[in-house]
């Protein structure tokens, strides 16, 4: 995706390059990216920002200049996604006195996200707390927006949360989460049937309520590292599932509010309650940096957010012969009722494979439900063909499991073959056309009396 028109040599597997500590925290879109003459992708959770002209360390190569200033290149603008991207990429100037004014310029003096270093000087944050009337990057926000940003609305059994914990210590301080968390654990693992199931997949979110004629589970599985995250309005029964693997964690958190958001009668009476499910001890500790992620965003946000069950990372994890693995991998939620429980999905449709293929490619987080209509939209998608896709196919399973994933020892059966059969069809479709999309139109389908998918006429054709 990041080639700049020139053409990359074979990769071969050599020891100190698929296997090396710096590639093993890579996502794993990013670690299919990173051979050699390839610029590399950003991992939001294993890495900061990749700017250019820093030299090279060890395991990673700085992006082209072409690529570190400007979101676009000799191909032309790049997509959305990609331009955001890159623009963070991007290499800041760092803050200098104005001479003229002798006023200094908004960050100077602080340290990360605009946060006040100690000896900043009395001006820094005299007569306010630490977090009052500042939002994300320190910027202060008008009026009600700046309150809340300084209300810290991550809540437990009505009180504030301290934030940054780990998930054992809060379960610590609220007993009642500890036993929802030692609950969940406990039940056994329900398989659930095709019939009423909106199944959502990596990078995807999916939102409705009771009012829904078609969808009454909403649910997600496979989560090694990742989270599955519902949030839940219990006036209007609005309920979102999402399954977050920390590729932008502050983007992903205002769309998960805002589609909450969309319902008409969110303002009818209830509070929106928080439940996050999955992650384990892994060795890299990106469970644990994912569980901080989500908890410090959902605190900044506007609205007060009841936090209802943490069974993440430390609170999800067995040890089995000195290795780690996660107890919960997948979980429903019943629309009707409310329920949370363990399950496994033995169906995943529809356009299981399609869907899988933009999240290996790099796609964001996107809303693949439209519960006015109560039709399911997948596309239309966009994406390069895929670098050395032939390569990646003769390799064994161990070589795949090693090299394309986060957790190798922890991930299911069923986790290579769904690499390969991702990758099978992204050989097949280096890049989406007509075939995929007719008239570049989204595929629509919808729930038939039977309680299954069935897919109907794409808009306008």
């Amino acid at each position: 995706m990041l080639t700049a028109g020139r053409r990359t040599p074979k990769p071969t597997l050599r020891p100190g390059w698929l296997v090396t500590e710096p590639e093993r925290g890579l996502s794993l879109s990013a670690r299919l990216r990173a051979l050699p003459g390839r610029p590399r992708f950003r991992d939001y959770i294993s890495q900061g920002p990749l700017r250019g002209g820093g030299g090279e360390k060890p395991g990673r190569r700085p992006l082209p200049r072409a690529w570190t200033t400007s979101p676009t290149g000799p191909r032309g603008p790049a997509s959305g996604f990609l331009a955001a991207a890159l623009r963070r990429a991007a290499p800041r100037p760092s803050p200098r006195w104005d001479s003229t004014s002798r006023r200094r310029p908004r960050g100077a003096g602080r340290g990360a996200a605009g946060r006040p270093r100690a000896g900043a000087g009395a001006g820094a944050g005299a007569g306010r707390g630490p977090r009052a009337a500042r939002g994300w990057g320190g910027r202060r926000l008008p009026g009600p927006a700046g309150a809340a940003a300084s209300a810290m609305p991550l809540l437990v059994e009505g009180r504030r949360v301290r934030l940054p914990q780990s998930a054992g210590d809060l379960v610590r301080a609220h007993p009642r989460l500890e036993e929802r968390a030692r609950l969940l654990r406990g039940q056994s693992v329900q398989q659930v049937g095709p019939q009423g199931l909106l199944y959502v997949q990596q990078r995807e979110l999916a939102v409705t309520s009771p009012k829904d004629g078609s969808i009454s589970i909403l649910g997600s599985d496979d989560a090694t590292t990742c989270h599955i995250v519902v949030l839940r309005h219990t006036g209007n029964g609005a309920t979102c599932l999402t399954h977050c693997d920390g590729t932008d964690t502050k983007a992903e958190v205002p769309l998960i509010m805002s589609s909450i958001k969309s319902f008409s009668d969110h303002a009818q009476g209830g509070r929106l309650e928080v439940h996050l499910v999955g992650g384990f001890s892994d060795d890299r500790q990106l469970s644990q940096k994912l569980t901080h992620q989500l908890l410090s965003e959902f605190d900044r946000q506007e609205e007060d957010i009841h936090l209802v069950t943490l069974c993440v990372t430390e609170l999800n994890d067995r040890e089995e012969n000195e290795n780690h693995f996660p107890i919960i991998y997948g979980i429903a939620v019943n629309i009707k009722t409310a329920e949370i429980y363990r399950a496994s999905f033995p169906d995943r449709g529809p356009e299981e494979e399609l869907r899988a293929a933009r999240a290996l490619t790099g796609g964001p987080m996107i809303s693949i439900y439209d519960a006015e209509t109560e039709q399911l939209r997948i596309g239309p998608y966009s994406w390069m063909p895929f670098p050395h896709v032939d390569f990646w196919l003769q390799q064994d399973d161990q070589q795949i499991l090693e090299n394309l994933s986060t957790s190798p020892l922890a991930e299911p059966p069923h986790f290579v073959q769904h690499i390969r059969s991702t990758l099978m069809f992204l050989k097949k479709h280096p890049s989406p056309t007509s075939a995929l999309f007719p008239g570049n139109k989204a595929l629509l389908y919808k729930k038939n009396e039977g309680g299954l998918w069935e897919k109907i006429s794409c808009p306008g054709s």
